[in-house]
């Protein structure tokens, strides 16, 4: 398996006053956020990354979000780029830029540039993004699978053809050949956040794309890659462990008990208060915005459709039972070095996938134990993950 840690880089200091009402007001003035502590927060994250390079990890996950503590990554290519200056071997990937916020053309500029000057090793992923982005960039959430779509065909365009124009609702280029092109041809294989919707599934199956899945509900999973090998099939392709990438917690110690005890208190930052800044939105508010379908879900079995969407209020209200229990139940991998292989092999082949994308710093870690955490994993789990590999894709 290729085995790749995600880092969401957030802010380098907690703001424990908002952790009692698991509630950060939105917009957080700029009062609160210290430059000093903000320069050494990517200082910290680059030793890091560089220390992952050494150990032998396969690549590095990094995303696009904007004004808020949560992930100071606002340019995910522009962190790629400069990261493949101080790596070797690490492939970086994006997950993702937020096609519906930007000009596609300059995206598709930016990630040729820094698949040259990586040596190709640019793994780019796309995505929508949240409610707080479509605030941030005056972009209505009901345009955002259109823009999503046509951004995409302009991407491709620009790094396939010799040159190209387009005519497009959002978007008009006439003679366009960008300069440089990406190393890898006929462009770096392209990643897809799967989180359920049958659009993203049926666009990614048209392209014969990479999917990245969270370990979630068991039924909804099947549910979700049954229906994207189907979607392959129907465009003349099949469905193989390469191509889809297992997302998913993890953090080793001694015991589950040593975990627990280490950690919890991270994760419980993040999933009480700080993930859901500016993005707490229901579901039911998300359709009347027009951007969840109402029909998006209805390949989902009955049986599993009470899990098939992100319920942000129930994720809010965990405490530390419900971690336990999350643990105990195989969703979370939290234990001694033979826990956690044990576990993320099994969640893997449940999924088919030979990739793993892993948090092990959720909730801004202090950087010592950080990367303590990267070196333990890097040696005590990362060898087993490498040996191993997911030959079948178990489908419905």
């Amino acid at each position: 398996m290729k085995v790749y840690l995600m880092d969401l880089l957030p802010y380098g200091q907690h703001f424990n006053e908002f952790k009692a009402g698991r509630f950060i007001p939105y917009p957080l003035g700029g009062r609160h956020c210290d430059p000093k502590i903000a320069a050494r927060t990517y200082e910290e994250h680059f030793a890091v990354w560089a220390e992952m390079d050494a150990l032998g990890f396969d690549g590095l996950g990094l995303n696009e979000h904007h004004t808020t503590p949560h992930g100071l990554m606002v340019s995910p290519n522009m962190m790629a780029a400069a990261a493949a200056r101080a790596t070797k071997k690490l492939e970086f990937l994006l997950l993702g830029n937020l096609l519906p916020l930007h000009n596609p053309l300059r995206i598709a500029e930016e990630l040729a540039m820094a698949d040259c000057m990586s040596q190709g090793r640019i793994l780019p992923g796309f995505a929508r993004g949240v409610p707080r982005e479509y605030r941030v960039y005056d972009v209505p959430m009901s345009e955002s699978r259109a823009r999503f779509d046509e951004a995409l065909e302009i991407i491709l365009k620009a790094w396939t053809l010799d040159v190209f124009s387009h005519e497009g609702r959002f978007w008009k280029f006439k003679d366009i050949a960008i300069w440089p092109r990406p190393l890898q041809q006929p462009h770096p294989p392209i990643f897809i956040p799967f989180t359920g919707s049958k659009e993203t599934i049926e666009l990614a199956g048209k392209h014969n794309f990479n999917a990245v899945m969270s370990a979630g509900h068991a039924g909804v999973t099947q549910d979700i890659v049954t229906y994207f090998a189907m979607q392959l099939a129907a465009n003349g392709h099949s469905l193989k462990p390469e191509q889809l990438c297992l997302f998913t917690d993890a953090y080793v110690a001694d015991s589950v008990d040593a975990a627990l005890k280490e950690y919890a208190p991270f994760y419980l930052y993040f999933v009480q208060t700080l993930w859901h800044h500016g993005s707490d939105q229901t579901n039911e508010t998300l359709g009347k915005a027009g951007y969840v379908a109402s029909s998006s879900y209805d390949y989902i079995k009955p049986e599993n459709q009470p899990f098939a969407q992100l319920d942000r209020g129930k994720i809010r209200q965990m405490n530390l039972p419900d971690v336990e229990k999350r643990v105990k139940d195989g969703h979370l991998a939290f234990g001694s070095p033979k826990d956690v292989a044990d576990r993320l092999i099994d969640m893997a082949e449940r999924m088919g996938a030979n990739r793993v994308l892993l948090n092990l710093n959720l909730g801004a870690l202090p950087h010592e134990m950080f990367l303590e955490q990267v070196r333990r994993f890097g040696r005590e789990v990362l060898p087993r993950l490498q040996a191993h590999q997911v030959k079948r894709v178990p489908v419905g």
